[in-house]
Parts: structure tokens; C-alpha cells; sequence
């Protein structure tokens, strides 16, 4: 409760908090709002936005509507980022934990992997990922999720290092608790609201990821998504530019959000800002 207290004292917060259930509300409503296939035609071809009552947002380059493929890309924005950062939060937390708690040896062999899947920038190692196993929506989403475990993996283990030595811990050792009922039972609890606050990060860059997968046109084409629309209107930039512009403003929205909503948290949760 005094969590949430600190949470509404954010002006910031509370408006990230609104425009992330917008976003949500597009994309739970878009089956509903726009029944018919996002991808198919609708019209004719690039129709300005506000200047047809069915076209709000105009058409793009082939005559789909711009406000369904923004309603459904709502859907796949959050469903990639939703789901990419719990597979890179699971992995991060994996490999934290055993590095922070067992130390030594293990420690090193975990954090040199950790350190090989930093040696390449996320992007590069996404394309290559993409390259090898494709491009669906479910690869892309996966790959995405992979490349971004390491951030997680570390913050997990700082936590796990300054918390393994704590009288709790050394309780449950005296009382016969196993590794890993003192892993997930005793310091990962106190371990989890740092990582849950950075997750909101972890979803953002994954969704600018996938949107600049699409964008390059190495993401699903089979999906309304903001990267692909975007992508679609850089072939008429310099006369039609609302049809790039229109997605871009919502992806923006969307990793605003994100980010306020986890700045938000940290404020809510960092025991350290408690007493301001």
C-alpha cells in the first residue's frame, strides 16, 4: 500500500501508468474497432490522414488502413516485449543467481558467457540470430528475449553477492535449508524488486528492436506491426511521410511509457527513496 503511495506521488509515473493502459486498450480493442484483416486493402492507396471519415489515419503505399495496422501493432508491441522480457528476466535470473550465490569458479565460467553475449551489440547478434532461424513472429520474439539476458543476469548477481552473507541466509544454513530453497525461497525475494524495475528498460529495448528488425524488413511481414509500416513509408518519405511518422509516434508513446511506468517503480520499491 505505501508502495502504491509513492507510486501516484509521481506525476510522471501516473502518466506513463495512463498512456501504458492506452496502448493496452488499442490493442484489446483492435479486433473489435477493426474486425477486417489489418493487412488487407481498404482503399485506395495513400490517402492523407483526417481527409476520409473511414481512413482516420489515411492508407498507406498499398491502401490499408493506418489506424487498423496501428490498433493490431499494439498487439504485436506488446506481445514482443511482453514476452521477450520475461524470457531475458527468467535467463538473467538463472544465471545471476547461481553466479552471485555460488561464487568462485562457477561465478567466472557464468559471467565469462555473460561477458561473450556482451562482446556483440544486441542488434548484430539479433541479425544474426534472424538469419539462421528466420524471421517469424515467434523467432523474432525468442531472439529478442536472448540477446537481452545479460543486463538482468548481472543485476541479479550484484544483488545475489550482497545478500548471500546476510544473517537470514545464514540461518536457513544452520537450520538445513538446501541451496536451493535459500535461492528461491530466501535471497531471491529480497533479490527481485531492482530486477523487476529494470524489466521495464528490458521491455522497451525490445521493442525498439523488433521495430528496427521491421523496419529493415528482416521481421514477420505477415504481421501489422509499427516496424513494418514504418518500414513501408520510407519509400515515400519525402511526399507521404505521416505514413512512417504515424507508427513512429507510437512506438515513442509506448517506450515512454514503459520507461515512466519503471522509473515509477524504482521510486515506489528502491528502499533507499522510502524516507523522501
Amino acid at each position: 500500500m505505501d508502495a502504491m503511495k509513492r507510486y501516484f506521488r509521481s506525476p510522471a509515473a501516473v502518466i506513463g501508468l495512463i498512456l501504458l493502459l492506452l496502448v493496452i486498450a488499442m490493442a484489446i480493442s483492435a479486433g473489435v474497432l477493426y474486425p477486417r484483416d489489418p493487412l488487407a486493402l481498404a482503399g485506395r492507396p495513400l490517402i492523407w490522414p483526417f481527409s476520409n471519415p473511414r481512413f482516420l489515419l489515411g492508407t498507406d503505399n498499398s491502401g490499408r488502413d493506418i489506424a487498423a495496422q496501428i490498433f493490431y501493432g499494439a498487439r504485436i508491441s506488446l506481445l514482443i516485449g511482453g514476452v521477450a522480457t520475461v524470457i531475458a528476466i527468467l535467463i538473467g535470473i538463472l544465471v545471476g543467481a547461481f553466479a552471485g550465490y555460488y561464487g568462485g569458479w562457477v561465478d567466472n565460467v557464468l559471467m565469462r558467457i555473460t561477458e561473450a553475449f556482451q562482446t556483440l551489440p544486441n542488434f548484430v547478434l539479433l541479425l544474426v540470430l534472424v538469419a539462421v532461424f528466420g524471421s517469424t513472429l515467434t523467432t523474432v520474439t525468442i531472439a529478442v528475449g536472448v540477446v537481452s539476458w545479460p543486463a538482468p543476469a548481472r543485476l541479479t548477481r550484484a544483488e545475489f553477492l550482497s545478500l548471500r552473507n546476510r544473517e537470514f541466509v545464514q540461518a536457513g544454513k544452520t537450520l538445513g535449508m538446501k541451496d536451493v530453497q535459500l535461492i528461491l525461497g530466501e535471497i531471491l525475494p529480497n533479490a527481485l524488486p531492482p530486477v523487476i524495475v529494470y524489466a521495464s528498460v528490458v521491455m522497451a529495448v525490445a521493442i525498439l528492436l523488433e521495430s528496427a528488425l521491421a523496419f529493415l524488413r528482416l521481421s514477420d511481414p505477415n504481421v501489422a506491426s509499427w516496424g513494418n509500416l514504418i518500414g513501408l513509408g520510407r519509400d515515400v518519405l519525402r511526399v507521404q511521410w505521416y505514413v512512417s511518422a504515424i507508427p513512429g509516434i507510437a512506438i515513442l508513446v509506448t517506450v515512454l511509457a514503459v520507461s515512466l511506468v519503471g522509473q515509477g517503480l524504482n521510486d515506489a520499491l528502491n528502499p533507499r527513496l522510502k524516507s523522501r
